[in-house]
């Protein structure tokens, strides 16, 4: 009598196999270069933005910030070469302080910035580092001068981010990639305007909304003594061999002011010209958060109204069948 199961053997899996796949070797360093990245935008192009409000229901307000890469996945390589920029922002609050806590005439801001395990190629760990701390200080800085704090006294507000997968500090092929820290300048111009549209969400006033914005100088591929240095919008660490400096900001561009500021490397004699190009590429990712504010707005209108005109509806049919 045959059975359908042997238990002295290991059975093979239900479904069907596939032959292993395996990547090219990489210890070719011609076919290593044609694998790197290049940046396909212009100077002051900037990459797409998906912003969407409202993601977290238990939350005062919330936002999802995804800035996809603008190089195209080879196909010739299982490595992905350049990773895209994932921000989930959730607004606690404002709440009533606790008893215990000592009187505060304005409303105490708390920021917390925190990279999931897997948002960048070497593993996070679970407790908060100083990387995260010094984001989380950043930020607390920008939002600060933005919030009208005055009109919550005895209260508090937690502004909790999360790193779903940020922007690497260069190419996975160069030796001096890790550590350089250019990628989380854009970390921080992202976390700044997903931050800047939950607060908007939960319904806390501001005086402005304030965006983020990263320009940078690089050296010119086609120079042929290397110092010829070229500006550049939202600039992708992987796509760019040698990043001489870069500046991220915060900035309110109705009232023209700057919440803050980060520079890295040499900036040279005139800082100012990265400062106004950090300024454009903030103000060009405020046109994206108030359509998608705009939005939001007009879609809880409508939630309301059909609402309020379903509760009129049912009270009339209650009228009818009691008469």
């Amino acid at each position: 009598m045959a059975t359908n199961m042997d238990r002295r053997r290991n059975n093979a899996p239900s479904g069907g196999t596939h032959a292993p796949v395996f990547a090219r070797t990489l210890r070719e360093p011609e076919y290593l270069q044609t694998l790197r990245p290049t940046r396909a935008r212009g100077q002051n192009e900037l990459r797409r933005i998906y912003l969407q409000t409202g993601i977290v229901p238990s939350a005062s307000g919330s936002a999802y910030l995804e800035i996809p890469s603008s190089t195209s996945i080879s196909s010739s390589t299982l490595i992905k070469p350049a990773s895209s920029l994932k921000i989930v922002a959730s607004i606690q609050g404002p709440k009533p302080l606790p008893r215990s806590a000592p009187f505060s005439p304005s409303l105490l801001l708390t920021t917390t910035v925190k990279f999931a395990p897997f948002a960048t190629r070497q593993r996070r760990g679970y407790i908060r580092d100083s990387t995260e701390r010094d984001l989380g200080v950043h930020l607390e800085t920008a939002l600060r001068g933005v919030i009208i704090g005055e009109r919550w006294p005895k209260s508090g507000v937690e502004v909790v981010l999360t790193i779903l997968e940020g922007d690497e500090d260069g190419w996975w092929g160069d030796a001096h990639a890790s550590g350089s820290g250019w990628g989380l300048l854009n970390v921080l111009a992202g976390c700044i305007t997903v931050a800047s549209a939950a607060i908007t969400d939960a319904g806390i006033d501001c005086v402005d909304m304030v965006c983020g914005g990263v320009a940078a100088l690089v050296r010119n591929p086609d120079s042929k003594d290397g110092k010829d240095l070229i500006k550049i919008l939202d600039p992708c660490p992987v796509e760019h061999r040698d990043i001489v400096a870069a500046c991220a900001v915060g900035y309110l561009a109705s009232r023209d002011e700057v919440t803050e500021i980060w520079m890295k490397g040499d900036v040279g004699s005139d800082p100012d010209a990265l400062i106004e190009g950090a300024t454009h590429a903030s103000v060009g990712s405020l046109s994206v958060v108030k359509e998608v504010l705009l939005e939001s707005l007009q879609a809880k209108f409508q939630k309301q109204i059909e609402n309020s005109q379903g509760a009129q509806k049912r009270k009339a049919e209650d009228v009818e069948m009691t008469g």
